[in-house]
């Protein structure tokens, strides 16, 4: 039998347990976090290049018009603020004073700090808690503190959030709200798979959540302070063994994927409508993101574009080096000189006959085939980078003073922004990144979505509540 859940203190009154997820570039915005704020939830604004409106409340297309990279980060900046700034007092009217409005930001993108403070001084009494994971936040408990807001910081083991703790968030430890511990396997997005992880063997949670709660008490966090189940979370009564458990402590719930297919949802119909058709198996966790972190998305036409383009990949030396013995005659220029295997240079051959005629350079000392076409649009994305993360691998743009990574810009990736803000608003849904959690596919066979049923956000809630 589902225990159920009992509602907890946050930001000054009752709320239950459970936090909508905020996903990425406009997938959660004012109508979706406020809605489940105003069912008795901590709805979560995402604070990532959100959407801001003209005096006639349509939203404004975030276009930039200067000629440098560094200029057009400043322009970026800007949008990221206004456009937070809009949606949390929009999601705060349409909660009425229930639940909690949470503001979620991904402490790798492009000002990342400068955005929190711009956000959080003009959203005085508005904002409950701040989420942040992709990196490591440690100024994160002091930024948020410093405007009286609780931080829910984002980790995928008990080490990253020690490390977090014993450098900065002790020093802050009235402010923490909860600790979010997103499932690497299962979570929908970037998440903090380590180098020391195998992507294709995911680990059970639970004794992972175990050992964080045993990290916790020995930094003196009282079992209280709640850990956030993220990833994989679909129905409670899957997850009864968790509530009311010494072992764990307070626990609470996010939904990151669920809340995607409701009515207030923000992300276009044609992706709302994808997600009712996906089987198990067709979110893929993979590296491609410029971040350099692993993630999760629908294995559609464009990750399945990025994983040939990887394929299409040789190694080369600039001299003649044990097996690289066969000189490179496809692909390249007359004055320039690379040196591969017998059998890369046979499938060079190959893929210059089969269209793929242009060879580019990785960071990784290998290369690419490409079409023509293909090079010139991945040197217009490159060219046109914002510098909406503190380190881009696809355009080697760093927050820094060089505003340079120091490496070749990786064409084996892509410019994330682009994608993201296109498939938010109404782009090919097949030709874009589609994040998703690897729990997706249920859609398809829950009962609750039968006959292509969509729910409002208080529907899903109710039904959340109930264990189904």
């Amino acid at each position: 039998m589902f225990k159920g859940l009992k509602p907890i203190l946050y930001g000054g009154r009752e709320v239950w347990p459970l936090i909508e997820g905020g996903k990425g570039v406009s997938a959660t915005n004012h109508a979706s976090s406020g809605a489940w704020a105003a069912a008795g939830g901590i709805g979560t604004v995402s604070a990532v290049n959100a959407d801001s409106y003209d005096p006639d409340g349509r939203i404004i297309p975030q276009i930039y018009k200067a000629l440098t990279r560094r200029e057009r980060h400043e322009e970026l900046i800007h949008y990221a603020i206004e456009g937070a700034v809009a949606q949390v007092k929009r999601a705060y009217e349409i909660a009425g004073g229930k639940g909690a409005i949470n503001i979620n930001v991904l402490w790798e993108m492009g000002g990342a700090q400068r955005v929190l403070h711009g956000v959080l001084e003009r959203t005085k009494g508005l904002v409950t808690g701040v989420t942040c994971g992709a990196g490591m936040p440690y100024k994160l408990s002091e930024i948020a503190a410093s405007y009286g807001v609780s931080y829910l910081p984002i980790i995928s083991s008990g080490r990253a959030f020690s490390a977090l703790w014993k450098r900065a968030y002790s020093k802050a430890a009235e402010w923490l709200a909860a600790v979010v511990y997103e499932d690497p396997w299962l979570a929908g997005g970037h998440n903090g798979l380590s180098n020391a992880e195998d992507p294709r063997k995911p680990q059970d949670p639970y004794p992972r959540v175990k050992s964080l709660r045993e990290t916790m008490r020995e930094g003196g966090i009282a079992d209280s302070v709640p850990i956030v189940m993220a990833g994989g979370v679909w129905r409670l009564d899957e997850w009864n063994d968790w509530i009311d458990n010494p072992e764990l402590g307070q626990i609470m719930f996010q939904f990151g994927t669920r809340p995607l297919l409701t009515q207030e949802s923000p992300i276009p119909p044609a992706w709302k409508s994808r997600l009712m058709t996906l089987e198990e198996g067709d979110v893929l966790l993979h590296r491609f993101s410029p971040t350099g972190f692993y993630s999760s998305a629908v294995r559609n036409p464009f990750l399945r574009h990025l994983e040939a383009r990887s394929e299409r990949q040789i190694a080369y030396t600039k001299e003649a080096i044990g097996d690289h013995a066969f000189e490179l005659d496809v692909g390249i220029g007359t004055k320039r000189h690379y040196w591969v295997t017998k059998g890369d240079l046979q499938h060079a051959r190959e893929w210059f006959g089969a269209g793929f005629t242009n060879a580019m350079k990785s960071p990784d000392d290998t290369l690419i085939f490409v079409t023509p076409e293909e090079e010139k649009l991945i040197r217009a994305d490159q060219a046109a980078c914002m510098g909406c993360l503190s380190q881009c691998s696809f355009s080697s743009w760093a927050d820094n003073v060089k505003n340079s990574t120091g490496r070749l810009a990786d064409p084996r990736s892509f410019c994330i922004q682009k994608t993201l803000q296109d498939i938010a608003h109404g782009a090919d849904v097949e030709q874009n990144l589609m994040f998703a959690g690897h729990a997706a596919f249920r859609f398809k066979s829950d009962p609750f979505y039968s006959n292509g049923f969509v729910p409002t956000v208080k529907q899903l809630v109710d039904r959340i509540l109930t264990g189904a």
